[in-house]
C-alpha cells in the first residue's frame, strides 16, 4: 500500500513543478512584454510586490520570471539592490548589431549548405505570413513571428553553439530590435530585405543570403541610431 501513496506523492510534487515553471514562464512572457512596450522603462526600479499585484502572480514564480530574465539580459541586478530594467548605453547596443549581424550572417551561409528543402519551405512560408499581417496585426505579434524567421534559419544550421551564442545576443538585442521592428515607416524595408534573403536561401546561394541577413542587421543598428537621434531633438526641444 505505501508504495501507491508514494507514487501519488511523487506525481503530485511533479504537478507541482510543472505548475511552477508554467506561472514562471507565464509571468516572464507578460514582464517580457512589459518591458518591450515600455510600460516598465529602462533603468526602472522593480518591486517584487508591486509587480506580484500587478501580475497577479505568487512571489515565487515571479522571482524565477526575474532570473530568467536577467539572463536575457533585459533585466539587470546592481550589487546590494533591487532588480532594474536593463539601460544598456548606446555604444554597447551598436556592439552587439555588430556581432549579431557577423552570428546571422553564418547562419545564413551554413544554412543554405545544410537545411533541407523542407526547412527552407518552411521559412519561406514564415515570411508569407509575415507579408500577410505586416499591415494589419499589433507590433507584438508581427515582432514575435519576425524573431522566428530568424531563429528558425539559425536552428536550421544544425550547429548548437552558433545557435546558442545567437540567443544570447538576440536576448540582449530583443527591445532594440522590437523598437525597430514596431515602426510602420520601415515595415516596407523590412519585408523588402527579408524577401532578398528567402530568394538566397531558396537558391542556396550562401553568399547572398550571408550579404541579406548582414545587410538586414544593419538596417534595425541604423534605425536605432535614428530613434536615438529623434528622442535626443524631442528632450532638447
Amino acid at each position: 500500500m505505501a508504495k501507491p501513496r508514494q507514487a501519488a506523492l511523487a506525481d503530485l510534487k511533479e504537478d507541482l513543478a510543472v505548475e511552477r515553471v508554467s506561472l514562471a514562464e507565464v509571468a516572464a512572457e507578460r514582464l517580457r512584454e512589459l518591458i518591450l512596450l515600455q510600460k516598465l522603462a529602462p533603468g526602472c526600479t522593480l518591486s517584487e510586490r508591486e509587480l506580484s499585484e500587478r501580475l497577479q502572480i505568487s512571489r515565487t514564480p515571479l522571482r524565477e520570471a526575474i532570473r530568467q530574465l536577467t539572463q536575457e539580459r533585459l533585466i539587470e541586478i546592481p550589487p546590494n539592490r533591487r532588480p532594474q530594467v536593463a539601460d544598456p548605453s548606446p555604444t554597447h547596443i551598436d556592439d552587439l548589431f555588430d556581432v549579431q549581424a557577423t552570428l546571422e550572417a553564418l547562419s545564413g551561409r551554413l544554412f543554405c549548405q545544410r537545411a533541407s528543402d523542407e526547412q527552407i519551405r518552411e521559412v519561406a512560408e514564415m515570411q508569407r505570413q509575415l507579408n500577410a499581417i505586416a499591415m494589419k496585426e499589433e507590433p507584438m505579434t508581427f515582432f514575435r513571428l519576425d524573431m522566428e524567421f530568424h531563429c528558425r534559419i539559425v536552428h536550421g544550421t544544425a550547429n548548437a553553439a552558433l545557435a546558442e551564442t545567437h540567443r544570447q545576443y538576440n536576448a540582449a538585442l530583443f527591445r532594440a530590435r522590437f523598437m525597430s521592428s514596431k515602426q510602420m515607416r520601415w515595415r516596407d524595408v523590412t519585408l523588402a530585405e527579408h524577401d532578398e534573403i528567402v530568394a538566397a536561401i531558396e537558391a542556396r546561394d550562401g553568399d547572398r543570403a550571408a550579404a541579406a541577413l548582414s545587410t538586414h542587421l544593419m538596417s534595425a543598428k541604423a534605425n536605432q541610431a535614428r530613434l536615438r537621434a529623434e528622442r535626443d531633438t524631442e528632450q532638447s526641444d
